[in-house]
């Protein structure tokens, strides 16, 4: 069975840290109260591409997304016909947070429901207080209509660039996404699905790794060992795939004079390498080809 962080990256977010304590302290979350994420961090989309890969890790049939920032909401799969009051006047169009919170309210009546709020920061104050509500009360009202939300099924992932409405925040379960993994993993050659002879050409991008502060996951260093041994010959082209491959990788800081030795024996190591057999990356490569 897939782990968390195995299923996550299935659905688009990949990180070397492992999330699974933090979302089995939301899941526990209060009886009479709608759970919520606070999802924080310096990862600007990259929270978005959390918040909906956990989503749909946690199996979640319904999936909403609403963000404050959007001058033109999407136009809604339902759009009704408008409505007049007791005196004939035309009712104004519902407000795309009230038609979304009280869809995922409708829906978490029987089947799980992910209610994504994102670019919080752009919310007026008064909807933090009205999101709070919701937890607090486990309904959202519509002019006056109340739309029951049943707290066993329906999560709520607030994504803000700035602090919370204190009660609202106080309410929710803080996750911190960074811009990178904040985990650095030193990878054998097995684990990538590499040959033995590939050890030490590996030894040689850890260390430029940790010379650059840089924790790359499994799946980018195994791209990144398909340009080594494809393509890569120089120095300069070793900046360019590391750029290229690696999220968080600062173009700047691998410019520096001082890394220059750890980028030669980058090239010096994958030479040798190549000059006695071809790296295979991955079991689906075949055998071992002469260089």
């Amino acid at each position: 069975m897939k782990n968390l962080r195995e299923s996550m990256a299935e659905h688009g977010f990949e990180s070397n840290d492992d999330y699974d304590f933090q979302v089995r302290c939301l899941l526990k979350g209060a009886p009479n109260r709608i759970r919520a994420l606070s999802i924080q961090g310096d990862g600007e989309r990259r929270k978005t591409a959390f918040a909906t890969a956990l989503a749909h890790a946690l199996d979640t049939p319904h999936i909403l997304y609403h963000d404050f920032s959007d001058a033109e909401p999407p136009t809604p799969e339902v759009i009704l016909p408008p409505g007049t009051d007791e005196y004939g006047r035309k009712a104004s169009a519902v407000d795309p947070l009230d038609d979304i919170a009280s869809q995922a309210c409708a829906l978490s009546e029987a089947e799980s429901t992910v209610l994504i709020l994102g670019q919080l920061q752009a919310a007026d104050f008064r909807e933090h207080i009205r999101v709070h509500r919701l937890i607090r009360d486990r309904h959202w009202l519509v002019r006056d209509a109340p739309y029951y939300a049943n707290p066993r099924n329906l999560l709520l992932f607030l994504i803000s660039e700035t602090p919370l409405y204190h009660s609202l925040q106080r309410e929710s379960f803080r996750v911190w996404v960074g811009r990178v993994s904040e985990r650095r993993v030193t990878l054998s050659p097995a684990e990538l699905g590499l040959d033995p002879d590939a050890a030490l050409l590996l030894d040689a991008l850890n260390d430029l790794f940790s010379a650059l502060d840089a924790a790359p996951t499994r799946s980018e260093v195994m791209r990144l060992f398909d340009d080594l041994t494809a393509l890569v010959q120089t120095e300069e082209h070793l900046i360019h795939a590391l750029f290229g491959r690696c999220e968080g990788i600062d173009r700047e800081r691998i410019k520096d004079p001082d890394l220059a030795p750890l980028l030669s024996r980058v090239i010096e190591q994958l030479r040798d390498s190549l000059g006695v057999e071809r790296i295979v990356v991955g079991s689906a490569r075949g055998d071992v080809e002469p260089g």
